[in-house]
């Protein structure tokens, strides 16, 4: 299922859905925490963004992870691979930032958007903030991570 379609990888085809998504969370996610007033309106690009990030940064995941079988199975060894494995090791992390910055996004929105929500306790929006932040910061960093080793594994230099 995450190995190949057409013989072309996957993964070369559902990363792009990543390195936009989860980027686009964390910017829907910070103006969500931080602009109330804004909630109604971008409530629903929030949720849906909460749900699509995880998924495509884990399809991205199980479809690198196939290649990169693929790859060791057809007797590539040395640098390339441990670059691979720098690679998939930031790849993982920007799976599980995702996630984490998708539920605390849900439970936001849980929490702001129901008809009978009331306004949060100062403390709890100052957390939520807080927390949603450090998530986007976290998410931002490793699909960057992720990203940049993944390009200098195909692109550049084995030296």
């Amino acid at each position: 299922m995450f190995d190949q379609i057409n013989g072309m990888p996957v993964h070369a085809l559902v990363l792009h859905a990543a390195v936009v998504f989860v980027p686009l969370l964390a910017v829907v996610a910070v103006v969500y925490a931080v602009v109330p007033r804004w909630r109604p309106k971008i409530g629903w690009a929030a949720v849906l963004l909460a749900l699509a990030a995880p998924a495509s940064a884990f399809v991205a995941m199980e479809s690198g992870e196939k290649l990169y079988d693929r790859l060791v199975a057809s007797g590539m060894t040395g640098p390339p691979l441990e670059k691979l494995d720098a690679h998939s090791g930031f790849g993982r992390f920007t799976f599980f930032a995702a996630l984490a910055l998708g539920l605390v996004t849900l439970i936001m929105a849980f929490l702001t958007l129901r008809p009978t929500a009331k306004p949060l306790p100062r403390a709890a929006d100052v957390l939520l903030i807080v927390v949603v932040l450090a998530l986007a910061a976290v998410s931002g960093y490793y699909v960057f991570r992720t990203g940049d080793s993944g390009a200098q594994a195909v692109w550049g230099t084995t030296s």
